[in-house]
């Protein structure tokens, strides 16, 4: 077997994504997957520097222009992205030797054809591991968005619109929680008794997981330091699944009730549609759909851990009429397609993607898709509208356009969820943030159909 150079191998991951050729979770974790077998501490590395290097770009640029002579955005590719990984480990890696940093670098440069950039390289590392402690970072009183736009790696009108909407106080709030690292939400099933609960988690504390319930719900748990969820014990067996515990209050805000239909229209990778099947006890159905083969089929692998029978999973696309779903849903979850403003925690190359052009268009699928299954929910029925996202105009402006739109009534979500949310929640919408509630990020609203139709406005 080939000897594997780590640092090369995270050197190709940012090359690729440069190119945009899809999220960094993903391509990371088929990296892994590759090199599955690497031993544990390889793996970590390549996971920790290439994600570490991705999400602390804005920082890292900011820096090696105080100290390269070329600017970052005219550096050679390889070469912008080779030291970009280096200052990640010479700043937030210092276990590390700098020397070693350094010479690995610049082999790296002229194993890929920069022997004349080796140099360059050296002095620009070398410069910066001796000046890291006395680096000048943007004044917070001269001007506050950019000092939170370098210190946490945030494009800055996206600051400006944080700050703007929450605040500055909540806005660095969540932006530190954006950064926080390996903190995963799963959801107990319901069914487990007390202690078959509390040998669950036993058994992953003795493997080395760090575990803590969640405050909201009594079968919520965070959990750290999991070195793969599939190989902890309990999952083969379907007594839990990854959900967030924003997505979890979003089933428990819906209100469902024993015998009810309910319709996800959105539904992949699933928790939404599964934590629902598990809330009828068996009674009533749950149709989940989503828009590919290749999303039903998230939801149909989840489906066969759980051995939940009350759930059918069909390919279709929410804005395509479907006359067989026309009044159809006692409960209707549309958690519609969004900028993923919430989960930059997860996805931390959405900050960079999205733009006030993207945000717009997003903004003009999400009507249409209400547009079309709103006609899906029995008079009587409800709709629960929810986003991954904390960007108001996707959120509670949109929140208000359904209930003019469609006649739909605001419903209290107070009585269904924790007190904590008792005041936000009784006006029928709730917003979470990062770093404030303990979850995702996300937004939910609940509407009543009337049981006499109304005109679409």
């Amino acid at each position: 077997m080939a000897n594997i150079n780590v640092r090369e191998v995270v050197l190709d991951i940012l090359l690729e994504l440069s190119g945009k050729s899809e999220y960094s979770n993903v391509l990371i974790a088929g990296v892994l997957d590759k090199y599955d077998y690497l031993d544990a501490r390889q793996k970590a590395f390549i996971k920790r520097v290439g994600e570490g290097t991705i999400e602390r770009r804005i920082q890292l640029d900011y820096v090696l222009d105080q100290y390269s002579k070329t600017p970052v955005i005219k550096m050679k590719p390889l070469i912008r992205e080779l030291l970009r990984m280096s200052v990640y480990q010479l700043l937030f890696m210092r276990h590390i030797p700098d020397s070693a940093v350094c010479n690995e670098a610049v082999k790296l440069a002229k194993k890929r054809g920069f022997q004349s950039l080796q140099g360059f390289v050296n002095g620009v590392l070398r410069n910066i591991a001796r000046g890291r402690e006395t680096i000048v970072w943007p004044d917070a009183d001269r001007d506050p968005a950019a000092r939170l736009s370098v210190l946490y790696s945030m494009p800055r009108w996206l600051v400006e619109m944080f700050s703007k909407n929450y605040g500055t106080e909540n806005c660095e709030k969540i932006l530190a929680a954006f950064l926080e690292r390996g903190m995963v939400s799963v959801r107990l099933d319901e069914m487990l008794s007390g202690q078959e609960q509390e040998t669950l988690l036993a058994a992953w504390e003795a493997s080395g997981v760090q575990v803590k319930r969640h405050p909201y719900l009594p079968y919520a748990v965070t959990m750290r330091g999991a070195d793969g969820i599939r190989s902890l014990k309990g999952y083969q067996e379907g007594k839990f699944v990854v959900q967030d515990v924003s997505s979890m209050l979003a089933v428990e805000a819906a209100g469902i009730s024993l015998g009810d239909t309910v319709l996800d229209v959105c539904a992949a990778p699933g928790g939404k549609a599964l934590h629902a099947a598990l809330k009828l006890q068996g009674t009533g159905q749950v149709i989940a759909c989503d828009v590919s083969q290749y999303k039903t089929g998230k939801i149909e692998e989840n489906l066969a851990r759980l051995h939940l029978r009350n759930v059918s999973v069909r390919v279709q696309d929410a804005r395509r009429r479907e006359p067989s779903l026309v009044g159809a849903a006692d409960v209707l979850l549309a958690d519609v397609p969004c900028s993923g403003l919430g989960v930059i925690g997860h996805k931390q190359d959405i900050k960079y993607r999205v733009t006030r052009e993207s945000l717009e268009q997003i903004q003009v699928l999400q009507k249409e898709i209400i547009t079309n299954v709103v006609d899906y929910i029995k008079p009587g029925g409800i709709l629960l509208y929810s986003t991954c996202t904390i960007n108001p105009a996707e959120n509670e402006e949109m929140a208000v356009w359904i209930s003019s739109a469609f006649g739909l009534e605001s419903v209290s979500m107070a009585e269904n969820l924790p007190s904590v949310f008792e005041k936000e929640a009784g006006r029928g919408m709730l917003q979470l943030l990062p770093g404030i509630h303990g979850t995702d990020g996300f937004f939910m609203a609940k509407f009543r159909k009337p049981e006499r139709r109304t005109e679409k406005g």
